[in-house]
């Protein structure tokens, strides 16, 4: 069985149509006579919603006891033994409560999935787990309950449910979405205009780049090479000259005329040496195109205008923007120019601006002085001079008698200007056809291909000898102009691959897309096998369609060893291109390694932070559970002893030391699970309101009667807070206190309201932290000072501080004014709308653990 279909519903807010608009298409289906349940649907309250559950099957849904409430989650496997064509699933990014099949919901869905059950869902677009700090900074809310980004984009469909802001807030206002007694609360604080627009943004952005990778993909898959102006893409050309900054800075501004306007800036590296690039100068141009918000490329062409308007096609650019040529108007003489060439040959789908600048017209050195390899233009052009020319300058010559000296010295001219455009085969003809017509016409005996006179023997020999020698030289430096262009270029890549490196740009996806765009491929995968025998694997890829079985399927493979390959797809390289392809290959491994060296290391320091721990343990328990148990034990023999006639007094005394017995081990016990939990990341809080005068009185238990003082006023805002959690943490830090607190002194425990957040203060007199000792109090296993073995195992700072954590506040230590010591325990404040505030999508439930 395949793997099932996954549809979501995307929205920018609570309320906008998402669980609607799923129930509309579960009906459409079932009239289509698919099989269709609701696996997990929340109607909030809503009428309207509700009625459109009518006429659809509901698996029962699974019900949970946690904390004296009972709760109730999609029943996972009710779902996969009914096993339905199409399951509803509604809020992807809910987090279940404890007991549970799975911590959160997206991965039932998952389960779902993978039995071949089609299932649509809903979610909001601040669930995002990679959109959480920008959501935060919208709505000041942090978001608890959160979707990894590439759930979501593997989704089969992402449908937008979009409302404007003014349509959700009357909405709002007719009470369709919250009861009436939560409104105005909502429309003044989550629901302002100004959080919904930006939320209403932020989902049509991540839509459109959804988009956007499926039409790359489409394009990639069907071979279209013409550009579709979806949306505006410009490419800026950049020769690493100070005019590209004013490049840069002119395509920003173009792109942001337009909406989702994005700007790339291309480097191509040629081998033909036209380019004179700055390094420093390209570095300062990434710089300012990725502070602007566009991307950096670094290319290989050896036709830089051919290579430029690839990109943009590949790209599928809208727009380039391109410099004024710097050269000067006699310059022209050598080619049109890459701007001119690009505009002639964009075609009618790609605009070229040509942006005049400061360096325009100021002259550039001379394509020839840095010349490259003979092109196939100067090539012909040799040919027909050194051919052509001499039978015409024939005809003149026999018009007009100049002398033997004189003729030969004009057939020698044009062999020179052979050898200067076509190189050494043009030069050579051109010699050997001067030399006939020269014999011919002008050395006696005339019009035949004999010489009388030895002497013109001798000229005609010196004639064929410098001519062919001047074809060499030139010939030669051609080849070694080309061969340094070469290396020049090939240099220019390898700086660009180190300084990657150097810029923390080590990722392995990374680099093989660097590779791929670098060489224009259209994709590159690193490939490796245990042994000879055993078949490829891919370590990493980028691009569509990269070669995943064999190094033999790509177009282009470097082996790396015995056992790794670097495979391209897209074209054939040429053999120069695989020295600086191989370098990349090496580097692909280094990285390939150094990542497995990190993961190694990670799991060695898990392993040994654990062993530091189980030590630490074993050495702290070794005492603190034996003490408490001898203790115990030895009351219980004294009082089962027969020898002794116990008294009243004594045997109250006896049955208290071993009620002291039990609750110190019970607390000891307790901090260690806690500590467990802590570090294995399996405390999720249930947070909700919760008064801070009902809450820290409940901490005190465990402390004597009198030695806390309580300043909480009850006019402080409601916390945002895990009640269970914030107690253990608030005892421990109590218990923490009382203990280093000098005898008749009384720990304060007050608490403010700053700003959005409410602080708690537990306030000792003790010996007081040294500042470079306030930071380790917290971690596991730690005591300070001399405190006796009896004081505990030193896990009660590190368990309130995890607790705290993970209820979103800090915990932090500082100094008490005269000496002791203030633990600063810091709150997130709710007001009475923070229920809504902190998940919008479930206003009558409570955020679960």
């Amino acid at each position: 069985m395949g793997r099932g279909k996954l549809r979501i519903y995307l929205g920018a807010a609570p309320g906008v149509g998402k669980t609607y608009a799923m129930l509309s298409e579960a009906h459409r289906r079932v009239e289509r006579g698919t099989d269709c349940v609701v696996a997990f649907v929340e109607h909030h309250g809503r009428p309207r919603t509700e009625v459109m559950l009518h006429g659809l099957e509901e698996i029962p849904r699974r019900a949970l006891e946690y904390r004296g409430g009972t709760f109730t989650e999609m029943d996972v496997d009710a779902v996969l033994a009914r096993s339905p064509q199409v399951a509803l699933v509604d809020e992807l990014a809910h987090t279940n409560v404890p007991g549970s099949r799975n911590a959160k919901r997206w991965q039932d869905v998952e389960e779902l999935l993978a039995a071949g059950i089609d299932v649509v869902s809903t979610v909001n677009i601040q669930h995002l787990e990679s959109l959480g700090d920008v959501v935060e900074a919208i709505t000041g809310v942090r978001q608890r309950e959160t979707v990894p980004d590439e759930v979501v984009r593997r989704a089969d469909q992402i449908e937008l449910v979009d409302m404007s802001p003014q349509a959700l807030r009357r909405r709002m206002a007719h009470g369709n979405i919250y009861q009436p007694d939560k409104v105005d609360a909502a429309l003044s604080n989550y629901f302002r205009p100004g959080n919904l627009t930006a939320l209403r943004e932020l989902a049509l952005l991540w839509v459109a780049d959804r988009v956007d990778e499926y039409l790359k993909q489409y394009r990639s898959e069907h071979r279209v090479s013409k550009i579709w102006g979806s949306r505006e893409r410009i490419v800026v050309g950049l020769t690493g000259g100070p005019e590209g900054r004013t490049l840069i800075r002119r395509a920003a501004r173009l792109a942001e005329k337009g909406a989702g306007g994005e700007v790339l800036a291309v480097y191509i590296a040629s081998s033909d040496g036209l380019t004179a690039a700055s390094p420093k100068e390209l570095a300062v141009q990434r710089t300012l195109v990725e502070d602007l918000g566009g991307t950096f490329h670094h290319v290989v062409g050896d036709d830089i205008p051919a290579a430029l308007l690839d990109f943009a096609r590949g790209a599928n650019a809208t727009q380039i923007v391109l410099g004024v040529s710097r050269r000067k108007t006699w310059q022209y003489v050598f080619g049109p120019g890459v701007g001119a060439t690009v505009a002639r040959e964009s075609g009618p789908d790609l605009d070229v601006h040509l942006i005049s600048h400061g360096q325009a017209g100021k002259g550039r050195g001379l394509p020839v002085s840095r010349g490259a390899r003979l092109g196939r233009s100067r090539i012909i052009a040799g040919w027909v001079v050194g051919v052509g020319l001499p039978a015409v300058l024939a005809v003149l010559l026999n018009t007009v008698h100049l002398g033997l000296a004189n003729d030969m010295l004009l057939f020698l001219a044009v062999t020179v200007a052979a050898a200067l455009l076509g190189g050494l085969l043009p030069a050579l003809a051109s010699a050997a056809v001067g030399s006939l017509l020269l014999n011919y016409f002008y050395t006696p005996p005339l019009h035949r291909f004999t010489i009388a006179d030895p002497k013109n023997i001798v000229a005609i020999a010196i004639f064929v000898g410098v001519g062919a020698s001047v074809a060499s030289v030139v010939d030669l430096a051609a080849r070694r102009t080309h061969q340094a262009a070469r290396l020049r270029a090939e240099s220019e890549i390898l700086s660009y691959l180190a300084g990657n490196v150097l810029r923390g740009e080590t990722g392995l996806e990374d680099l093989l897309e660097r590779v791929r765009e670098t060489f224009g491929m259209e994709s590159a995968a690193l490939l490796e096998r245990e042994s000879d025998h055993d078949p490829w694997t891919c370590a990493g890829r980028a691009g569509l369609g990269p070669p995943v079985d064999r190094p033999e399927d790509a177009d282009v493979d470097v082996p790396v060893g015995d056992r790794l390959a670097l495979a391209l797809t897209g074209r054939v390289l040429p053999a120069e291109d695989r020295r600086v392809l191989a370098a990349f290959a090496a580097q692909a491994v280094v990285v390939l390694d150094r990542r497995r060296l990190q993961e190694e290391a990670d799991r060695a320091r898990a392993l040994a932070e654990g062993n530091r721990i189980r030590t630490a343990l074993l050495a702290a328990v070794s005492h603190d559970l034996r003490t408490p148990l001898a203790g115990i034990k030895a009351s219980v023999s004294s009082l089962r002893s027969d020898d002794v006639a116990w008294s009243e007094e004594d045997r109250a005394a006896l049955l208290e030391g071993i009620e002291d017995g039990a609750d110190r081990l019970d607390h000891l016990v307790g901090n260690l699970l806690d500590m467990s939990r802590l570090q294995t990341g399996t405390v999720t809080p249930l947070i909700r309101e919760a008064d801070l005068d009902e809450v820290v009185p409940m901490a005190l238990g465990g402390v004597p009667e009198g030695s806390v003082a309580l300043e909480v006023p009850e006019t402080l805002p409601m916390v945002a807070v895990d009640p269970g959690l914030l107690e253990r943490a608030m005892a421990n830090l109590v218990e923490n206190a009382v203990k280093y607190s000098p005898p008749g002194t009384a720990v304060l425990v007050a608490a403010s309201a700053i700003a959005d957040r409410v602080e708690v203060r537990v306030v000792d007199r003790g010996p007081g932290v040294p500042d470079e000792a306030k930071e380790r109090i917290f971690e596991p296993f730690q005591r300070y000072g001399d405190a006796p073995r009896g004081a505990g195992v030193g896990l009660g700072l590190a368990v309130a501080r995890g607790f705290t954590e993970a209820m979103g506040g800090t915990l932090d230590a500082e100094d008490t004014p005269g000496g002791g010591l203030t633990m600063v325990l810091t709150l997130r404040a709710a007001e009475p709308h923070a229920r809504d505030l902190l998940h919008p999508a479930e206003p009558e439930r409570q955020a679960t653990w």
